[in-house]
C-alpha cells in the first residue's frame, strides 16, 4: 500500500482492557466456514495496475455468528506465480491499518519481491471489510475531526484532555449514527475470517501470507485461529499482540518508538551539507523541537489550506511522529521547524481526499474500538497521560490518551484471540531496530507470544517496514529465503 494511504490509515491507532462478551460459538464458526463459490476474475478498475492482475469480488457474512444473514462484499485482487512449474501456493499480502487498501499490491510491493518468490506464488490483494473497494463503511465525521492532530488524541498545551474526551464523544456518536451495522461487525478477528473465506475460493488447502504493521496482528490472529491453514508466514514491522489491551499497547508504543527513532532524525537534522539543516549538532535538536512545540502552544501560525489552519504545537508533534515512520521523510519535518522558527510556514500539506479519509479513519474505528473494550473513565486518561508527558516530552501524553473508543457505545462481541505458541512452527518475523510505529520493544512481545512457532530476525535500521522497504540487505535476503525456500533461520537472528 501507498505510504499516503498506511500513514492516513495509521491515524487511527488505540484500543483497550476487559468487559468482553462470549466468543462465537463453535458451531456458528463451522457453519460459517462452508465452502464460497470460486471467484469470478475481471479486469481492475479504477487505478492503473499492472495488466496480469486481476480482481474479483467475495459473498461473506456481515456477522460471523449468523452466517446466513446479511452479506458483504471483499475485494481481491491476483496476479498469478510467473512460473507454473515452481508453484507452491497463494501468498496473501496483508495490508497495514487498520484501514490500509492491499488491493493494488500484486501490483506495486509484490513486483518489488524477487523473481524466485513471484515465480513460486499467486500474489493476493485484498481491501479489508469496510474498506474501499470493498463494501465501505463510513462515520461522516466533520471535517475538522479528520484532522490528523484529532485523530491522534493529543492533549491540550497544559495536559488537559477534556477536549479530547469530548471529540470522543461527538466522533464515536457519528459512527454510531452513519457507520450502520457493518461497523459493529469490524473486528481483526473478522478479516481474518474472511481471508479463510478467501482462501476457501481460491482452492488453497493453505496459504502463505506476508503482513506488514496492523497486517502482522491479523497475521497472527490468523494463524491462531486457522493454524492448519497456514504454510509460510512473514510478519514484518511487529505489533504487541496483548490481548488485554489490543490498539492502545499500540498506541502506548509510540513513546518507545519516538525514543528508539528521533536520534536518527537529530543526527540526520544537524549534519554538515544538509541543505536542511536544522542546528550543528544532534545533541541540540530535541532541546529545540520540545521549546519551539511549546513556543507553537502559546503562539499558533496561521496555516492556510491546512486542517487545522494553523500550526500549532500538536500540528508540530503530528508532523513529527509522521516524519519519523521513513528517513525519506525527514526533510518534511526539518523544514516545517525552519520555517516555523523564523515565523512562517510552508505550502500546506496535501493529504488523501476527505471521502478516503472518511473511509479511512471509520475501518480504524470500528475495527479498534470492537477488538477490545476501552476504559470510559476520563481519570484514568488523566493519570497515563500525565505519566506519560513527565517522561516521554516528545510524545506529550498522547500515546495514552483516550480517542473515541473511551466512548464507543458498543461492546465488543467476541474476546479478542490471545496469540500463544499453538500451531506449526513457520512464522518468520522481521524487525527494524527503530521504528517509530511498532517498535522493537513491541516486537519482542509478539516474539514471546509465539514462541517456538517463530524466528525473528532484527534489523538494525531505522524506519516502518523493514522488508523491501526500510530494512537491510541481510534482513530481506533472509525473508526472500524463506518465502522461496522455506529456509528459515533455526534461532533469532541480527542482521548488522
Amino acid at each position: 500500500m501507498t505510504k499516503i494511504k498506511r500513514n492516513a490509515a495509521l491515524l487511527a491507532a488505540s484500543t483497550a482492557v476487559l468487559a468482553l462478551t462470549a466468543p462465537l460459538t463453535a458451531t456458528a464458526t463451522a457453519a460459517a466456514a462452508a465452502a464460497p463459490k470460486p471467484l469470478d476474475w475481471t479486469k481492475c478498475e479504477g487505478a492503473e495496475t499492472d495488466p496480469r492482475q486481476r480482481c474479483a469480488t467475495l459473498e461473506v457474512p456481515m456477522d460471523y455468528a449468523h452466517p446466513k444473514g446479511e452479506k458483504i462484499e471483499i475485494a481481491v485482487s491476483r496476479i498469478p506465480a510467473e512460473k507454473p512449474s515452481a508453484r507452491r501456493g497463494a501468498l496473501f499480502l496483508i495490508p497495514g491499518g487498520p484501514g490500509g487498501s492491499g488491493l493494488n499490491s500484486p501490483s506495486d510491493k509484490g513486483q518489488r519481491l524477487p523473481e524466485q518468490v513471484r515465480d513460486a506464488y499467486d500474489l493476493i490483494g485484498i481491501d479489508p471489510r469496510g474498506l474501499a473497494a470493498s463494501t465501505q463503511v463510513d462515520c461522516g465525521l466533520e471535517h475538522g475531526d479528520l484532522a490528523a492532530s484529532k485523530l491522534r488524541p493529543w492533549p491540550a498545551a497544559d495536559g488537559s484532555i477534556t477536549e479530547n474526551m469530548a471529540t470522543a464523544r461527538r466522533t464515536a456518536k457519528a459512527c454510531a449514527r452513519n457507520g450502520g451495522d457493518l461497523i459493529r461487525n469490524l473486528s481483526t478477528a473478522n478479516e481474518a475470517r474472511d481471508i479463510d473465506r478467501i482462501r476457501a475460493a481460491l482452492g488453497e488447502r493453505r496459504i502463505s501470507a506476508w503482513g506488514v504493521s496492523y497486517g502482522t496482528y491479523v497475521g497472527a490472529v490468523y494463524s491462531q485461529l486457522f493454524p492448519h491453514r497456514t504454510d509460510r508466514f512473514v510478519l514484518d514491522s511487529n505489533l504487541d499482540p496483548d490481548h488485554t489491551r489490543v490498539a492502545r499497547a499500540w498506541n502506548a508504543g509510540h513513546e518507545a518508538g519516538v525514543e528508539d527513532t528521533f536520534p536518527e532524525f537529530a543526527k540526520w537534522a544537524s549534519a554538515p551539507g544538509n541543505p536542511d539543516r536544522v542546528a550543528k549538532t544532534a545533541a541540540e535538536i530535541r532541546p529545540l523541537f520540545l521549546r519551539l512545540a511549546e513556543r507553537l502552544d502559546r503562539e499558533p501560525i496561521p496555516w492556510p489550506g491546512a486542517n487545522p489552519e494553523e500550526l500549532n504545537g500538536n500540528v508540530l508533534r503530528q508532523t513529527m511522529l509522521n516524519a519519523l515512520y521513513d528517513p525519506d521523510r525527514f526533510a518534511e519535518l526539518a523544514k516545517l521547524i525552519r520555517a516555523a522558527r523564523k515565523g512562517t510556514v510552508p505550502p500546506a500539506p496535501e493529504g488523501p481526499p476527505e471521502a478516503v479519509l472518511q473511509n479511512v479513519s471509520a475501518v480504524g474505528a470500528g475495527t479498534l474500538c470492537n477488538d477490545v473494550a476501552w476504559p470510559r473513565s476520563a481519570a484514568a486518561y488523566e493519570k497515563d497521560v500525565a505519566a506519560s508527558r513527565a517522561a516521554h516530552p516528545l510524545t506529550a501524553g498522547m500515546p495514552r490518551n483516550a480517542m473515541l473508543c473511551a466512548a464507543w457505545p458498543f461492546e465488543p462481541k467476541e474476546a479478542p484471540v490471545r496469540i500463544t505458541d499453538e500451531g506449526p512452527s513457520n512464522i518468520l518475523l522481521v524487525q527494524n531496530e527503530r521504528d517509530v510505529a511498532t517498535p522493537l520493544k513491541g516486537a519482542l512481545k509478539m516474539r514471546e507470544a509465539l514462541g517456538r512457532r517463530a524466528t525473528m530476525v532484527t534489523v538494525n535500521s531505522t524506519g516502518h517496514d523493514a522488508y523491501l522497504a526500510n530494512g537491510n540487505e541481510c534482513g530481506d535476503r533472509t525473508v526472500s529465503r524463506y518465502l522461496a525456500t522455506g529456509d528459515r533461520p533455526d534461532q533469532d537472528t541480527y542482521c548488522a
